[in-house]
């Protein structure tokens, strides 16, 4: 009998610019417990879109025999992970009058109301991934959580739409099921990191959340408990790299390295004024100050802050109040990022981590796994994610290319 067998198996896959991770876990009526993680190096990739279908494939299969391995499961169906500039979000309204003789709001009603908010102008190359309600009306009355149940004539509701880009989904898709594993929906990356990393709480009061990747850095807002922004912002963690290589005339391995242990947007280290950088060719090397590595590192941060604040003022609802910013992703290890973000938006800050789960949550309680274990999370809630076999949008469509292909 397998590890899992006192629940059903849910597996997020989050496919990087950086790493592919697969978070494998067990569904129990006592929660989410993680019984198995798999991380493979990635090359396939370029700011959320897929460069090389082959080297994807293979750093899927690595991850995911990898977590199987330490599950004790065989995995088949995944929650992915999807990002990049493709993806893009709105918000809109439906409205639909209340069905049935009594007048009183059903589940039906509900899904007819989401489903008219959906009647948006999407081109021929694109398709809704979310539709995510953030709150009801009755008869005008707004801000109704849950409206099952409720009598009226006339339900409304206010949803956040996320759509993306046919052909890199698609392409994405296609990598997955080369990898011998079944979608089981997509989800847009920040949403999952929210819900691995952001506070029911935070949601109401209004909160940001900066999940910074190898590729790029995705971005959400919530507010009123609903998010009302999502995008991707086309900078991440492997910039900062490359400046640090540039800058320091090292390699591109040797300035990860350097970021990682060396790198900080804080207060100099006390009592480190240099440290040692190998040259490009490693057979030298030479010191270098802090105060250099804070010149290069400081201004690419202050870019993804300025890209950041530029699409909140933009895209941001008027009536939009915001508490506090959550960093989360790779790129929130960069010593004294919350400070620097706290003081670039003027407001609390704090470095998001994945909570909510049991299990192997210790090995899983960094920034880096926020989207992964966010997957497994947010994807069975179904909060408007695209579901294979329900629905008539990219994936159902995708899902039966496939089908049609390998059956």
């Amino acid at each position: 009998m397998s590890r899992a067998s006192r629940g059903t198996t849910i597996t997020g896959l989050d496919i990087g610019t950086t790493k592919t991770c697969a978070v494998v876990a067990n569904s129990t009526p006592e929660g989410l417990e993680i019984i198995g993680i798999g991380e493979a190096p990635s090359s396939g990739l370029r700011k959320g879109v897929i460069t090389d279908l082959e080297e994807t494939v293979r750093a899927i299969e690595a991850a995911t025999e990898r977590a199987e391995r330490m599950a004790g499961v065989h995995i088949d169906h995944v929650y992915v992970g999807v990002t990049g500039e493709h993806v893009q979000s709105t918000n809109n309204r439906g409205v639909v009058a209340i069905s049935g003789e009594q007048r009183e709001v059903a589940r039906s009603d509900v899904r007819r109301v989401v489903d008219a908010s959906k009647l948006i102008e999407v081109g021929a190359d694109r398709q809704i991934i979310h539709a995510l309600p953030r709150h009801f009306a009755i008869d005008g009355h707004d801000g109704v959580a849950d409206p099952v149940g409720m009598s009226g004539a006339r339900l409304e509701v206010d949803t956040h739409i996320v759509t993306g880009g046919n052909t890199f989904i698609t392409n994405v898709l296609k990598c997955v099921h080369r990898a011998g594993l079944e979608p089981a929906g997509i989800v847009f990356e920040p949403l999952a990191s929210s819900a691995a990393t952001l506070l029911a709480e935070e949601k109401h009061i209004g909160v940001v959340l900066l999940d910074i990747g190898g590729g790029t850095t995705d971005l959400v807002v919530y507010a009123g408990g609903g998010a009302v922004h999502s995008s991707t912002l086309p900078v991440g963690g492997n910039t900062l790299s490359n400046d640090i290589a540039l800058g320091l005339m090292t390699t591109f391995v040797e300035a990860e390295t350097i970021k990682r242990t060396r790198a900080s947007v804080g207060p100099e280290p006390p009592g480190e004024g240099e440290f040692s950088v190998k040259s490009l060719d490693g057979k030298t090397s030479r010191q270098v100050s802090y105060a250099q590595l804070r010149a290069i590192v400081a201004p690419r941060i202050r870019e993804i802050f300025t890209l950041a604040k530029a699409q909140l003022a933009e895209r941001l609802p008027r009536d939009v109040v915001l508490a506090e910013i959550v960093l989360t992703g790779g790129g929130a290890h960069l010593r004294g990022l919350d400070r620097a973000a706290s003081d670039f938006f003027a407001l609390p800050s704090r470095i998001g981590v994945p909570t909510g789960v049991g299990g192997l949550s210790d090995a899983v309680c960094r920034p880096e796994y926020a989207t992964a274990v966010g997957l497994v999370l947010f994807g069975p809630r179904g909060d408007g994610a695209v579901w294979n076999g329900h629905s008539k949008t990219l994936f159902g469509k995708v899902a039966g290319w496939f089908g049609e292909i390998w059956n």
